[in-house]
């Protein structure tokens, strides 16, 4: 009896103590490294997988592919978003976490002894089902385990997670394509799986398992199941439409504009593509600014091995400042005394990363410093840090906990399929002007006095500089009228 009254006259100081500390307390440590373990992981691909990825393009005979190895992740990602969400609401995000990290291990293996680039896009498509279901998966987590205080420094534990990758993946991925091949940046990732999984998993188990608050389990809405393979075939078909500029791909374009508008009208909040208050342009925003800015950086690395005879590692190395600067926005966006100015912080963050794409085609002028990317890029990411994390918390903020699933994944599809689509458009600008043609030369420099087409690059650059400046004007509408 002594001992249960101890315990019980314990409770109100263990119940003080957790409305105190922070991520890294004693009651959210574990789940804290393990979680952002798993972003770690995520970022590694991320850094390491960009820097190969103009080598593997050339041994692959795919350059003029070169977009849909990107834009093939994002397009699986979305059915993996939509999964993972009905998912996590039904029995919690355990599920989705484990399955996504094991299709994510999958997909790399897949990639790193591919023949063929389609054969290689196939293993990227297989990355992306399962970055699907962990993203989603770890947002409901952090609904469900954190207190709503501290979900912007949990989102900015993931932003600083990045730093190290974004530093030592592209030297490392480089080093590692230059002296033993591209194949073994893909081969050597799945190693991180499984430090991942021994810290998150018993920890998501514990403290987020199961439907919310004790609920019945929901049943599985096969309707939005059904949308979301909509949304994943549709976009897939426009990216190959995109890819083949004959006359003949008019069709599966129009069938994929088909399968996409219902399905994303279904699966997106109502109001999103008008901006309405509130949700639906938080999930727009989210949207506009990752697809904006990723689909440029894919090009990035291209554009310097192809036009400015930089290794392989040093194109990648040109970004890994911006992954502290991105951390950097992420913790700025994460202090208690921005909360009100937020919404003008992520208007500002929108006109860096609008910035840092139009300068970045500058060093097609061979007069222009290689190193004005680096600093154009280090300002963009700061922007992304704003950006991406705050509409992360707002989200949270505006999502009752037995709809966190849904809009997490909602949030996700609008950041997947503008990848998907602008990355698709660009590569299609790309090969129209005749950028598929850029690295059948050689290599290096010679290369870039060869055969290729600047054009091709500002092609993709310009036209996201000014999709990122819409959404300087979608952020000022993140929050409903009073």
């Amino acid at each position: 009896m002594a001992a249960l009254e101890d315990v019980s006259d314990d409770a109100p100081a263990r119940t003080v103590l957790s409305e105190t500390e922070g991520v890294l307390g004693r009651t959210y440590r574990a789940l804290s490294i393990g979680i952002v373990t798993v972003v770690l992981l995520i970022a590694f691909e991320a850094t390491a997988v960009g820097t190969a990825m103009p080598v593997a393009a050339r041994e692959l005979d795919g350059v003029s592919l070169y977009a849909f190895a990107f834009s093939g992740f994002f397009t699986t990602s979305l059915f993996g978003m939509v999964l993972a969400g009905q998912w996590a609401d039904r029995s919690g995000p355990l599920g989705p976490v484990t399955a996504g990290i094991g299709a994510f291990a999958a997909g790399l293996l897949l990639a790193g002894t591919a023949g063929s680039m389609w054969m290689f896009i196939a293993g990227r498509a297989v990355q992306g089902l399962g970055g699907g279901l962990v993203i989603v998966g770890l947002y409901v987590v952090v609904s469900r385990a954190y207190p709503e205080r501290l979900r912007p420094a949990i989102m900015a534990a993931f932003a600083a997670s990045w730093v190290v990758p974004s530093i030592v993946g592209p030297l490392a991925a480089g080093a590692v394509t230059e002296q033993l091949g591209w194949r073994w940046v893909f081969l050597g990732i799945p190693v991180l799986v499984v430090l991942p999984l021994a810290l998150a998993l018993p920890e998501v188990r514990r403290r987020a398992g199961g439907p919310p608050d004790g609920a019945a389990p929901a049943a599985f809405d096969r309707r939005r199941i059904r949308l979301a393979l909509g949304i994943s075939a549709g976009a897939g078909l426009l990216q190959y439409a995109a890819q083949d500029l004959r006359p003949l791909s008019l069709l599966p374009a129009a069938v994929g504009v088909a399968l996409l508008v219902p399905s994303v009208l279904g699966l997106l909040p109502r109001g999103t593509y008008r901006a309405a208050r509130g949700l639906p342009s938080v999930v727009l925003l989210r949207g506009i600014s990752a697809g904006s800015f990723i689909a440029a950086e894919s090009f990035v690395p291209l554009m310097l091995v192809t036009q400015r005879g930089l290794s392989p590692t040093l194109a990648g190395f040109s970004l890994a400042a911006g992954g502290g600067t991105w951390a950097l926005g992420s913790w700025l966006q994460s202090r208690p005394r921005v909360e009100p100015y937020r919404e003008r912080l992520v208007a500002w963050g929108m006109v860096l990363v609008a910035a840092a794409v139009a300068a970045a085609p500058s060093v097609l002028i061979p007069a222009v410093p290689v190193w004005t990317v680096a600093v154009a890029w280090a300002f963009g990411c700061l922007g992304m840090g704003l950006v991406i994390s705050s509409t992360s918390v707002l989200l949270l903020q505006l999502s009752a906990p037995e709809e966190a699933g849904t809009n997490s994944a909602a949030l996700q599809i609008s950041d997947g399929l503008s990848n998907a689509l602008l990355l698709a458009a660009g590569g299609a600008a790309f090969a129209a002007l005749g950028g598929g043609a850029v690295g059948a030369a050689g290599h290096g420099a010679a290369q870039g006095a060869g055969g290729s087409h600047p054009a091709a690059f500002a092609a993709v650059f310009l036209p996201m500089a000014a999709v990122a400046l819409v959404g300087v004007w979608v952020a000022s509408r993140l929050r409903a009228q009073r």
